[in-house]
């Protein structure tokens, strides 16, 4: 897993946000909304995450429609398991991870542990 490059996370953002397949057209009106962006840059992108497993496509008429393999939580979980693994100390890691916590997040983390049944103390 690797982080992701300034325009493959807008397009996703644009595709998890919509929650359903969409042209490249509408993912370049949206990030023209925010920036200027070519049709062919997109294009060339969306083409790279289909080619790397991020996007499947299909074919409705002449364009084709994208749709993201992975959730957008899936892909920040991926990102935290990634950044564990570059510790030496995955438990002392995760000590100073969860120290900077919020409340909210702790809460989070156990209502998380609990729903997967591991105990959270």
């Amino acid at each position: 897993m690797r982080w992701l490059g300034e325009l493959e996370a807008e397009i996703l953002d644009c595709l998890w946000k919509w929650d359903r397949p969409a042209t490249v057209r509408e993912v370049v009106d949206d990030i023209n909304t925010r920036r200027p962006a070519a049709y062919s840059t997109v294009m060339t992108v969306a083409t790279i995450l289909y080619n790397k497993g991020w996007l499947t496509r299909e074919k409705q008429g002449r364009a084709w429609l994208y749709t993201p393999v992975r959730s957008r939580e899936a892909y920040s979980a991926a990102l935290m398991e990634d950044a564990l693994g570059a510790s030496q100390d995955r438990p002392a890691a995760l000590a100073y991870f969860v120290e900077r916590m919020t409340d909210e997040e702790v809460a989070a983390l156990h209502e998380a542990l609990r729903t997967v049944g591991r105990p959270a103390g």
